[in-house]
């Protein structure tokens, strides 16, 4: 793999640190500026909400200059986000730093997998796509803990400032090792957008918002549904998030490596074992050592579906993939969204935590039936596909009888298989 695919890596390992690390430090960010945890909880919100605009925005504002140079510019924002939020007077000044921040999110991602699916051969992208969000997966091993620990013992501000020095280190990064690539000659943004209108395109991000919203479903009540209802103590719950971080590392390499060779049989198989998981998690939930395999297998299997399901989006919208790349990277974001929303709608209504796991395997599920009508409408084209080839005219002269009784030369079309009967058997003519 190439040294770029390691400044992309890192990039990411900053943005999913940013993105995780403020969950951690809502308590001592709500102390600090006087409101309620709840209230503090729009970081959360307005980041999310952040990606899923500023995706497609910042990918059509940087439709006119090359890939490189875009990755550095919101890498730059990136940096510019965090130092905001670190020095924010107020909530409502960090909001902005955060939603800032959020902007370079889907973004980069976007543009960044169009640039490492280039710099392999073909049958490697969705192995380079996956080592690129292998940064995202570790920061949920590494950066989120060590964030949380460094913002709870040294103020959450400090925290803040580290996450832009590592936007720092990606930048710089980026224009030391990521290649300058031409862009492609006659793309416009007009030709990104047409993309969309593609049936296999659009069937592909409807399964990115169901499927991964599925792990969302669950993973966003993990930490009540492990205290209340496993049993595990409050100081428990941060290494039940490493193991999950674990699951989505071991997860997010496995699925580029198998996506490379079959890409729709591997997203098949990780939807429908996902889906059985998250089923399966209503009642292993209610033993510690079946809850923390389960919590592992949910990661696992969770970020096997990342790759692949990026990967599909660019194969689909082959020709101008760089808009359709980013918005994807928004349908993560808006399926983590609504999924969170339907799980505590659940709970609202007087069900137990664990009743979100349902909410994830029914999401799961309609994003597995999507795939199956994806694959037979992409088999279905394969065959017309074919079929018209096995018809292809074909010229050819015959005898025919003319007026005075002899025999004059015409053409006649054949189709290509009624040819080659014909050049078998020659009496068939």
């Amino acid at each position: 793999m190439p040294l770029a695919l390691l400044a992309l890596a890192s990039g990411a390992f900053g943005i999913g640190t940013t993105e995780f690390v403020v969950v951690g430090l809502l308590p001592q960010i709500a102390g600090d500026y006087g409101v309620s945890v709840p209230t503090a909880g729009l970081l959360v919100t307005g980041y999310a909400l952040g990606v899923v605009a500023g995706a497609p925005l910042m990918t059509a504002l940087g439709t006119k200059i090359s890939r490189k140079r875009m990755l550095i510019l919101l890498m730059g924002l990136f940096v510019v986000g965090n130092l905001v939020s670190a020095a924010a007077p107020v909530l409502a000044v960090m909001l902005v730093g955060r939603v800032v921040t959020s902007l370079a999110h889907g973004a980069f991602f976007g543009i960044g997998s169009v640039v490492a699916s280039e710099l392999v051969a073909p049958h490697k992208r969705a192995g380079a796509i996956a080592m690129m969000f292998t940064g995202l997966t570790v920061a949920n091993v590494v950066g989120v803990p060590l964030g949380t620990f460094v913002g709870q013992s040294a103020g959450w501000r400090l925290t803040f400032v580290l996450v832009a020095g590592l936007g720092v280190l990606g930048l710089l990064g980026v224009a030391r090792l990521v290649p300058d690539l031409p862009r492609p000659e006659g793309v416009r943004l007009r030709h990104e957008v047409a993309v969309l209108r593609e049936p296999q395109v659009l069937l592909a991000m409807a399964m990115t918002v169901l499927g991964f919203g599925g792990v969302f479903a669950a993973i966003t009540y993990l930490a009540p549904m492990m205290t209340d209802v496993t049993g595990y103590a409050d100081g428990s719950v941060t290494w039940l998030l490493v193991l999950l971080g674990l699951g989505m590392v071991t997860g997010n390499l496995v699925g580029g490596r198998f996506a490379d060779r079959h890409l729709m049989p591997m997203l098949l198989t990780a939807l429908a074992a996902l889906g059985a998981v998250l089923a399966a998690f209503t009642l292993t939930a209610h033993d510690k050592t079946a809850a923390a395999v389960t919590v592992f297998l949910i990661g696992v299997l969770g970020f096997a579906t990342v790759s692949p399901l990026q990967k599909r989006v660019l194969d689909q919208a082959a020709g101008a993939p760089t808009l359709a790349s980013a918005l994807n990277i928004g349908a993560f974001n808006l399926g983590n969204a609504l999924a969170a929303w339907l799980g505590g709608l659940v709970i609202s209504a007087g069900h137990s935590y664990t009743a979100a796991n349902w909410v994830g395997a029914a999401l799961t599920g309609a994003a597995l039936v999507l795939a199956v009508v994806s694959a037979a409408l992409e088999r279905t084209g394969r065959r017309s596909a074919a079929a018209v080839q096995g018809r292809t005219v074909v010229s050819r002269t015959v005898p025919a009888p003319a007026a005075d009784g002899g025999q004059r030369p015409v053409r006649a079309e054949t189709s290509s298989d009624s040819a080659v009967e014909c050049a078998a058997n020659p009496n068939a003519r």
